[in-house]
């Protein structure tokens, strides 16, 4: 069976100064269809720069990314912004969630971002029907009409989770989705994410220094010295 995300050789290095500094030197990963797979290292080890990198946010300085056996790393700006919006979902430590929004409004930003503002209006009863039954389903069914001031770090993320979702994409980017949580919200964040990937099959790939958070994934392989190896209770 393909991989559903597959990196190929993937290098990056950032400059300080006249000072090269490597941080991903030549990663291999496939992500299988439907699998959940946690990213784990040390502080620097380059997790959120490999996440970025998958998810097109960033570009490598060599290597491949495939996508369904295609290669995607290399496409028309066109194409990596609509892959971007159509085929990744993207949920971050800090949320992002735009403050002059409701929660509601803000799950739906994907489609007024991919669509267009025209076609939005067309066709936002539907959007706007699809918004709220994923508010639902994350636990926020009478928090739409909330602005992201009057929710918890918790229901934050939640809606994020939301937002991420809209549109049904095919692989979920998850970079510290719990680090800004209370252990009790960070909980039930990873629940609500564990079952989304078992209800829909949903590829998920989760950034985490927690090491609990990360045993309960599928399969977690950890960055260590720019490259990526499998763990094991030895590692951790």
């Amino acid at each position: 069976m393909s991989a559903h995300l597959k990196a190929v050789g993937l290098k990056k290095s950032y400059w300080k100064g006249k000072n090269e500094v490597p941080v991903l030197r030549g990663v291999d990963l496939e992500i299988e269809r439907g699998e959940l797979v946690a990213v784990v290292g040390a502080s620097g080890s380059g997790k959120s720069t490999l996440l970025h990198i998958l998810g097109l946010l960033d570009s490598a300085d060599w290597g491949k990314v495939y996508l369904n056996d295609k290669r995607i790393d290399d496409a028309s700006e066109r194409a990596r912004d609509r892959l971007r919006n159509r085929a990744f979902g993207f949920i971050f430590q800090f949320y992002h969630l735009l403050p002059e929004l409701t929660a509601l409004e803000n799950v739906q930003m994907p489609a007024l971002i991919g669509n267009g503002f025209l076609s939005y209006m067309a066709n936002r009863a539907a959007m706007k029907r699809d918004a709220q039954e994923l508010l639902d389903r994350v636990g926020l069914a009478r928090r739409g009409s909330h602005y992201p001031s009057e929710l918890s770090g918790g229901e934050m993320q939640r809606a994020a989770i939301a937002r991420a979702l809209f549109g049904r994409p095919e692989v979920l980017l998850a970079d510290e989705p719990t680090g800004n949580l209370d252990s009790k919200s960070g909980e039930n964040v990873l629940t609500l994410l564990r079952d989304l990937n078992r209800e829909r099959g949903l590829t998920m790939i989760l950034v985490t220094h927690d090491m609990q958070i990360a045993q309960q994934a599928d399969r977690v392989v950890r960055l260590c010295e720019g490259r990526v190896e499998e763990w094991s209770p030895a590692l951790a």
